[in-house]
């Protein structure tokens, strides 16, 4: 992406556009070229009595309209006023001021063109009839460049607009056929055409009206874009950058500008240095950051989803007070940084205790509204499932409710189903601290582990105790280096090279008696005996383990930041191609190596026999318990018979 000077699209020159762009809200007839009408475009007249807006006509000195059907009166505004129940409701009036803004902004910006270009002269001197005959086939041209820019900066300007007000339902517009470059007034009004029949087919309410105005915008912003690749004279707009101040819309040419869907999010973010201990976790976090952006939009895949080693899922499991608050608020503060840089839409959700519902059924559509506001394409998604062991119930527990059931399978539908598509353009993290009470087929669904701990070391006790008195004293720091230990590379490679052995009990007696009985595991086929071994002491330990620590083991290989040079200036690599992305991360890349494989195995592993021992010992304590109840209750019993 070059460098712009950026100009600014002066405010009075938009709102000198406003009677223009409600005059065509409001109404004017058009007779559809290319796109086949789904309904009729005239809507019943008013009562007697009851005044109307002017509708609008366009005209452009020595440009005829051609028409191949019977024009039909095409009111906008009269048909998204119809779908209420005769008062204006705040969806229906975001989207018609958000069309108003949209076309005095195009218009506005087809003047800037036409007076950069030279159109604006070719057009005084055809109105006067004074366009010599070397100009015409220029002046056509022009015409049809207006026309695109016109076009373009109406659909980019509508969708940055409408994304505030955009919910989590989607809907399938198709392609967008009445584009028509004749000239300016021609392609909006063909625009407008198609929209007002998409409102009348697919907007049955406010939500999909919003839904259907979004989604529409976003779909002619990329069939004028694959126009323009081929369109003359577009020069004058490709090459410069326009910033409409009030609404913070940036105009790059045919780039589409990004809005945050849903709101600003507000939250108290962490730096990486704030988290300490919790190494491996911590460097997951900032890796999977970010990964994420090199999501790209215009193919709507992650360069490394397509390499095999991306993150969708992950559980961050461990004790209460360890750190995993602290760490959702260093990964969302990242992902915010890095967005706002890029001028990406990036969009958080938590999904807690609060969302399950005693109506049946909406505990599941909470769940699903959440997952899809967090997969939509069309932004950067973060989604955080804090105490998943309560939000979501174990099949077969009886003291789970219905709607933790009904959150469970739609979780364990998104996260691993037959129609889960990963993108690489939003993660899950899991969390609990008691991630043994979260159902075993959820849990494996969880690709990465994260085992958040806390500070462990001396030096990191050191570490957060000067972290957390903050700077109102005058306590000498004393012989430590502070935050020396948290060097992010050296204390990964230490945590990474602790699972050349297991660590929990029940593994490390299966590690000892394979290596006894086959030596070194330094072939495929020996670290197939291990995973077999495993699975024979722990029949949990299924294929969908296997997958996960493969998984890993893609990462692993991927063991490697994205340098920040790359997050802090866009163009170095955000905005570049996908397929130089993807060639660029390829170069980073490093080999499989056994000791990958070994150390992912025993990490995954150790976290399924950790919870399986954990889970086991609090069932025998809850029988033991209940044995002691029963022993006390019959001591009574046969006290009182007596």
């Amino acid at each position: 992406m070059s460098t712009r000077d950026t100009m600014e699209l002066k405010e009075e020159a938009i709102r000198a556009q406003y009677e223009a762009a409600l005059g065509m809200l409001s109404g004017f007839d058009h007779a559809p070229r290319l796109a086949k009408p789904q309904v009729e475009t005239a809507v019943a007249e008013r009562s007697p009595g009851v005044g109307v807006r002017p509708r609008f006509r366009s005209t452009v000195p020595g440009m005829a309209a051609r028409s191949t059907a019977r024009p039909g009166g095409v009111r906008l505004a009269e048909r998204v006023e119809g779908l209420g129940d005769g008062l204006l409701s705040p969806e229906q009036a975001a989207c018609l001021n958000a069309l108003r803004r949209a076309l005095a902004i195009a218009l506005a910006m087809g003047e800037t063109f036409a007076a950069q270009s030279g159109l604006a002269e070719l057009k005084r001197a055809n109105l006067e009839g004074r366009v010599p005959e070397a100009k015409r086939s220029e002046f056509g041209e022009l015409l049809q460049a207006e026309a695109l820019v016109v076009l373009f900066t109406f659909a980019n300007a509508t969708a940055y607009l409408i994304a505030p007000h955009v919910g989590p339902q989607a809907v399938e517009i198709g392609e967008v056929e009445e584009v028509l470059t004749d000239n300016a007034p021609m392609a909006l009004q063909g625009a407008l055409w198609e929209l007002d029949q998409d409102i009348a087919v697919l907007a049955s309410d406010d939500a999909r009206l919003v839904s259907v105005v979004s989604a529409f915008a976003e779909a002619l912003m990329k069939k004028v874009q694959i126009r323009s690749e081929n369109g003359a004279r577009v020069s004058v707009f490709t090459s410069g950058s326009w910033k409409v101040e009030a609404d913070g819309l940036t105009i790059a040419g045919f780039k589409p500008a990004k809005a945050a869907k849903g709101g600003t999010l507000t939250m108290a973010f962490k730096q990486p240095h704030e988290v300490v201990g919790n190494h491996i976790a911590k460097y997951q976090s900032m890796k999977l950051a970010k990964m994420l952006m090199a999501y790209d939009f215009e193919r709507r895949l992650n360069p490394f989803a397509e390499l095999g080693g991306f993150i969708f899922t992950f559980m961050g499991d461990g004790k209460p007070g360890t750190g995993k608050t602290t760490l959702i608020q260093m990964m969302a503060g990242l992902l915010d940084g890095y967005c706002k840089i890029a001028g990406y839409p990036f969009r958080y959700q938590n999904f807690s205790i609060d969302q399950i519902d005693s109506y049946q059924g909406k505990s599941g559509q909470n769940a699903k509204a959440f997952i899809d506001a967090v997969v939509d394409p069309s932004v950067i998604g973060f989604g955080t499932i804090d105490d998943i062991d309560q939000v979501a119930g174990k099949r077969g527990d009886r003291q789970s409710s219905a709607g933790q059931q009904e959150v469970t399978a739609v979780f364990m539908q998104a996260f691993a189903g037959a129609g889960t598509v990963v993108r690489g353009n939003c993660t899950f993290g899991m969390f609990s601290n008691y991630p043994e009470n979260v159902d075993d087929a959820l849990r494996q669904r969880a690709g990465a582990r994260f085992l958040v701990d806390g500070p462990q070391s001396r030096e990191d006790y050191i570490d957060i105790l000067a972290l957390l008195l903050g700077k109102n004293h005058a306590i000498p720091v004393g012989a430590h280096e502070l935050f020396a230990s948290q060097e992010i590379k050296k204390a990964v490679a230490a945590g990474y090279e602790g699972y050349s052995r297991p660590h929990e009990e029940g593994l490390v007696k299966v590690w000892d008696r394979v290596a006894k009985e086959i030596g070194p595991l330094d072939t495929i086929a020996k670290l197939g005996a291990y995973l077999k071994a495993i699975q024979q002491a722990d029949d949990r330990f299924t294929g969908r383990a296997v997958k996960n620590i493969t998984d890993a083991v893609k990462v692993r290989a991927m063991d490697f930041e994205l340098p920040d040079e790359w997050m802090e200036n866009p163009d170095l690599f955000l905005f570049k191609p996908y397929d130089n992305k993807l060639a660029m991360i390829k170069a980073l890349t490093q080999p499989i190596t056994v000791e990958m494989v070994i150390q992912e195995v025993n990490r995954y592993a150790d976290s399924e026999f950790r919870y399986a021992d954990k889970s086991d010992e609090v069932a025998i304590e809850g029988a033991v318990r209940d044995m002691q109840r029963m022993e006390e209750a019959k001591r009574r019993y046969l006290e009182g018979k007596g």
